[in-house]
């Protein structure tokens, strides 16, 4: 007896079903070939970003000046709202083991004080950024040195640093240009550290202050956490009529303290 193939069956329910078979076969083929497809289109557009991924241990450069210098700008950022604006004071009080800077002044009795820094924003900037120099040639450095023995070509060109206070945060920014190179090119051409922190506000109150200081020879805390009740303002009155004023957010324990003498008496009067 002449075999048949499997499709050649007398049975209609047979012959009905191997058809269908074969084209739900094809349906597959054609949709696995559309998937490798895409997902090779995906890879061609996507690879040099997933290599670049791996080859850095899942740190890019930006990630890595961050992780590299956000602490050293935390501690410049304490140090200058602890001693009054500045990295190292020249006129100050010791108060608490910290060398607080006068931002109002007289040696004199019966004066008003004068402002020290006129321009605190400015100087608390600059004190900052000062400080912090270093370090970022130093973070800049070992980034290149990193992508060297990776075995990429490193292009580095040291710029400028710049440091502001802007509400509820701290923008480091570095202007360092960057190209790494390696079976594909990537540029940089400045970096940003973005601290949050509040010193911004806390300086403005400490300007208001000092306006108190200039014209009355004093100021009065709870008017000041009053008006803001996030805030607890402290001012200790040393023997020698100077005022130590203590301005903290209660919210995150950020503080910004400084010293003034104004309107003094001689003792006893």
């Amino acid at each position: 007896m002449e075999k048949r193939g499997t499709c050649a069956l007398t049975s209609r329910i047979r012959k009905n079903i191997c058809p269908t078979s074969k084209r739900a076969q094809v349906t597959i083929f054609i949709i696995i070939a559309i998937v490798i497809f895409v997902i090779g289109i995906l890879v061609y557009i996507f690879f040099p970003q997933i290599k670049s991924t791996l080859d850095r241990g899942v740190k890019n450069p930006q990630t890595f000046i961050f992780e590299c210098i956000e602490e050293e700008i935390e501690d410049a950022v304490e140090k200058v709202s602890l001693q009054g604006g500045s990295i190292e004071p020249e006129n100050y009080i010791l108060y608490d083991n910290e060398k607080v800077e006068y931002l109002c002044y007289t040696n004199e009795y019966y004066k008003f004080c004068v402002v020290q820094q006129p321009m605190l924003r400015p100087h608390i900037e600059k004190e900052i950024k000062n400080e912090i120099e270093d370090e970022v040639r130093n973070c800049f450095n070992s980034l290149k040195d990193s992508y060297e023995k990776k075995g990429y070509n490193v292009n580095l060109k040291e710029g400028s640093v710049k440091v502001e206070l802007l509400p509820s945060r701290v923008v480091s920014t570095f202007n360092y240009s960057l190209t790494l190179t390696k079976d594909y090119t990537e540029k940089y051409d400045s970096f940003n550290v973005v601290l949050n922190n509040n010193l911004y506000e806390l300086m403005s109150i400490a300007n208001n202050i000092l306006e108190w200081e200039t014209t009355q020879g004093n100021s009065e805390p709870t008017l000041y956490m009053a008006l803001y009740p996030y805030l607890k303002v402290e001012k200790d009155v040393k023997s020698d009529e100077t005022k130590i004023y203590i301005l903290t957010d209660k919210n995150t324990g950020n503080k910004f303290q400084f010293a003034s003498r104004s309107l003094a008496f001689p003792p006893g009067i």
